[in-house]
């Protein structure tokens, strides 16, 4: 190690001599020193101070800039030495670096930026803001055909991708194009999975989605899956897996996925159905969760279920009722829910016999199954009256409801399940499905519905209780007690953050209770008069109507 302390000293004074033969004699001494010994050898380089000399040397037209920035690289290979290569000023002159026709210039360049810059986002959003992502996409075009450089290039994409700021600046430059063009020449697994790193975090912007679908990526994802679908090698079924996955990746942009819909008569929309009944686990998710984001707006959704896609996602379910695959059946009961969620679709999945399909999953124990299954039928059950009335009555259902609103651990399940039971009496309005409720334990919970923080839900509560107590208070006037409804009630009028509309119906629930002596006497107990006269002058002028019927409907009752 002498030598290298004979080598710093010489290197000094080429350095500012500049007499490259000399210079370059020195530098090849550090690199083999730091190839030797990389770490020891970085720290003499940081006590010696030559750091400073190095953004110096780093210029276009000098045969040494190649080595420096090589020594750089290495330098940076040691997390203690890339704060001091950005105090000694590097990243400036590396950066401008970037613009030199000398390839082994660029290569050395590139992995000393991408040594520094390692792990930090604060130096990488630094890069962003010096405009190299444009830089490298323009280089990526040039020297396709170097391999190393290429690959420089893709590890640069695939670090600075990760962050947001920089998905702007990338969607202003060709790295669609230049991407799908480099996909479609490689012919390695190793070299595939690099772009796809790539890829997949660029493919979350949706105007890259945009570019990547009319550069031609979905022709490639397509051919790479139809290549791999019978495989059993390991790589094999991985590159299907993120295949597939991306493509249902770019199906999430609204543009993307309508320019691939192409009215449904699409060769990708055809291919994506074909999948469906395939007997690939990855290409049955893959292919319902396609479904559930080309079902994003009322138009597709009408035209699949024109053209039997309902019967297709059924079929599979089935084949997952008994021990199947969590995702798939996931990812079927989302694409259900969302074909249910227009109109003229309801009747017409109701006679396809989808709730019978649903159902056969009340048995499930996980989460997000519940959640899908609940959220499918509240979709079918909207404004479907005899629909309504059938699962109100069915028991295991009301049943299972009850239970899952005491999900505490699963929010979303809780939440649906309260939605779901107020749907049944909203929109059925009949005698029997409350007494099911009622039998069932469920009164409970759309009493607490109404305190939820979220005004929807207040007011789903508010709506089905107010039906409950017009049709069958008598049955449910113990347990409207013991939940405390009238409590609950006078709260909500009280408080100003109501919501116009829970103050309305809390209001109108309240006259209902009037029918009910037991009820009656708790809200004589409290003083509702008080309340509600204050109403009165309430800027909504439903509230304020109301509150003055209220308000006559208490005094006579007094």
């Amino acid at each position: 190690m002498d030598n290298l302390s004979d080598t710093l000293k010489k290197l000094k004074i080429t350095a500012v001599d500049r007499t490259d033969d000399s210079l370059e004699g020195c530098l090849d001494c550090l690199l083999q020193a730091l190839a030797q010994n990389n770490m020891e050898t970085s720290e003499k380089i940081q006590g010696s101070g030559i750091l400073q000399l190095f953004s110096s040397l780093l210029i276009p037209q000098s045969s040494c800039t190649a080595r420096v920035a090589n020594i750089i690289a290495e330098l940076a290979k040691n997390e203690f030495m890339r704060i001091p290569c950005v105090d000694a000023g590097l990243i400036s002159p590396l950066v401008q670096l970037l613009n030199s026709k000398d390839q082994e210039v660029l290569l050395q360049t590139g992995r000393a930026l991408g040594n520094i810059c390692y792990d930090s986002h604060s130096l990488q959003a630094q890069l962003i803001n010096m405009g190299v992502i444009p830089t490298l996409v323009k280089l990526l075009g040039i020297h396709c055909q170097n391999a190393s450089l290429t690959e420089m290039c893709l590890v640069a994409f695939g670090n600075l991708a990760e962050l947001e700021s920089s998905k702007e600046q990338f969607a202003s430059t060709n790295i669609a194009e230049e991407l799908v063009k480099l996909f479609k020449k490689q012919i390695e697994h190793d070299k595939r999975e690099m772009i796809f790193e790539v890829l997949a975090p660029l493919a979350e912007n949706d105007a890259i989605k945009l570019q990547l679908v009319e550069a031609g990526l979905v022709e490639c994802l397509l051919e790479i899956v139809q290549q791999k679908v019978d495989s059993d090698k390991e790589e094999d079924i991985a590159e299907l897996k993120t295949a597939s996955d991306l493509m249902v990746l770019l199906l999430l942009g609204d543009e993307s996925m309508q320019k691939l819909f192409e009215g449904g008569k699409g060769n990708v929309f055809q291919r994506v159905l074909s999948w469906i009944p395939s007997n690939n686990h990855q290409l049955q998710l893959a292919g319902a969760l396609a479904i559930a984001n080309f079902a994003r707006n009322d138009g597709n959704c009408i035209h699949m279920v024109d053209n039997g896609i309902v019967e297709k996602l059924m079929d599979l379910l089935d084949r997952h009722v008994e021990d199947g695959n969590v995702t798939v059946q996931h990812a079927a009961l989302s694409a259900l829910r969302n074909l249910a969620i227009p109109v003229v679709n309801k009747a017409k999945m109701l006679s396809a016999g989808v709730t019978e399909a649903v159902l056969k999953f009340l048995k499930s124990e996980m989460p997000p199954v519940q959640f899908k299954l609940l959220g499918t039928l509240r979709m079918l059950i909207d404004a479907q009256a005899e629909a309504a009335e059938q699962l109100g009555k069915n028991v295991k259902l009301v049943e299972r409801l009850v239970e899952w609103c005491e999900a505490k651990d699963h929010a979303g399940v809780m939440g649906e399940s309260n939605r779901l039971l107020s749907a049944l009496i909203r929109h059925s309005k009949s005698k029997d499905v409350i007494k099911t409720i009622v039998q069932s334990g469920g009164i409970k919970h759309l009493v607490t519905m109404a305190t939820s923080e979220h005004v929807i839900m207040q007011n789903e509560a508010l709506v089905a209780l107010a039906l409950i107590a017009a049709l069958e208070l008598g049955t449910a006037e113990k347990d409207l007690e013991s939940a405390k409804l009238v409590q609950i009630l006078h709260r909500l009028l009280a408080d100003e953050r109501s919501a116009p509309e829970i103050k309305y119906n809390s209001m109108v629930l309240i006259c209902a209770l009037m029918g009910s002596e037991l009820l009656h006497k708790e809200v004589q107990d409290l003083a509702f008069l008080d309340v509600v006269s204050k109403l009165r002058s309430h800027e909504n002028k439903s509230v304020a109507q109301q509150a003055s019927l209220t308000e006559q409907r208490l005094a006579v009752e007094s």
